[in-house]
């Protein structure tokens, strides 16, 4: 997909890209999980690192988000993938405009089920952003093209589901991974 999609180089810095979905366009207020404020005597950014889920715990999100989009990709059916998601991601997406944005991916049969073959390498750790958002960029550095991605969660009910996805073939060497907007 082309056009105003954009890359983000840090956690909180734009720049261009090139396969996005518009899942998190504005960012409303959402409560950390665990915490809404800090400590006394912590500052905000020690008590937003608490917030932060275990390596495992993102491991699992990275490898089940792409394989929810790989299986979509397989089927063309995207309901399951929106359905996994955030209720914003969900009033924002329909499976019909999730089968669009990853149309070209799916066209090149890209096997993001090779993601589940190794442990992603990530651009920086995953980090909490605006309106306490899980982000988490980086690739699987599969050979002879690693797949590059870019996931935002939202905490809901006590679990990180899907805000916003991109995943794409990049050439191993490529300085910089997708991002959604």
């Amino acid at each position: 997909m082309s056009g105003s999609a954009r890359r983000v180089d840090a956690p909180g810095r734009p720049a261009p890209a090139r396969l996005a979905i518009a899942a998190w366009l504005a960012f409303a207020p959402v409560p950390a999980v665990g915490q809404s404020a800090a400590e006394p005597g912590r500052s905000m950014a020690a008590a937003s690192q608490a917030l932060l889920p275990d390596e495992l715990v993102v491991m699992k999100l990275v490898w089940s988000s792409l394989i929810a989009l790989d299986q979509a990709n397989q089927t063309g059916n995207y309901s399951v993938l929106r359905d996994l998601a955030a209720p914003t991601f969900q009033s924002r997406n329909s499976a019909a405009t999730l089968a669009g944005i990853f149309q070209a991916l799916r066209n090149q049969r890209v096997d993001l089920g090779n993601a589940l073959l190794v442990t992603p390498t990530f651009d920086f750790a995953p980090a909490l952003v605006e309106g306490g958002l899980l982000r988490v960029r980086g690739r699987f550095p599969l050979r002879p093209t690693a797949i590059a991605f870019d996931l935002l969660y939202q905490p809901v009910d006590g679990q990180w589901r899907l805000f916003g996805i991109a995943a794409v073939p990049v050439a191993n060497g490529s300085p910089a991974p997708p991002s959604r907007r």
